[in-house]
């Protein structure tokens, strides 16, 4: 699987977060983990209060993004925020979490149906990006969700993109 590498520029996204193991009562893609639940909350907040979010730049594309720190390769604990990106930030809502992305080169993934599923971690990273003549610029990946995905329950007939931030290796 090759990428497209292109450029995108700093993005503000609103959005919810969670910190630990989302995998710790459930595994996989499922609704069940922590990962699932976030989202649950996040499009029950954005059902509530779609009016507190302003400046929403597509509301049909949405972001989850894995965000590693120090301790994640000791404890498999991480950072998960599911958002929509802003053209600014103004008036954030205290009970929202804010990200701010910086301008980078990424390599563009499109997965499709069971490829969704798959390890494509082990792909990208051990497989992909030793050979690319890149290596990651900052410490997160990204999904980005569109009209394409379908929901968990037709994988088959869905579509995302992995972003992964890159730099040309030296």
């Amino acid at each position: 699987m090759r990428p497209r590498v292109i450029e995108l520029p700093e993005m503000f996204l609103l959005g919810l977060e969670f910190f630990g193991d989302p995998f710790k009562f459930s595994a996989g893609w499922t609704e069940e983990n922590e990962i699932g639940r976030l989202w649950k909350r996040f499009l029950a907040y954005l059902e509530q209060h779609n009016d507190q979010l302003l400046h929403i730049k597509d509301g049909s594309v949405m972001y989850e993004i894995h965000i590693e720190h120090q301790e994640t390769q000791q404890t498999g604990e991480y950072e998960v925020f599911v958002g929509v990106e802003v053209t600014r930030l103004e008036n954030v809502p205290i009970d929202i979490t804010v990200k701010v992305l910086p301008a980078t080169l990424y390599a563009i993934f499109t997965l499709k149906g069971e490829q969704i599923l798959s390890d494509w971690s082990t792909m990208v990273h051990k497989e992909w990006m030793p050979g690319s003549g890149y290596r990651l610029s900052y410490p997160f990946g990204m999904q980005c969700y569109d009209d394409r995905f379908k929901g968990l329950e037709n994988i088959s007939e869905s579509e995302l993109e992995l972003c992964i931030p890159i730099v040309k290796a030296e």
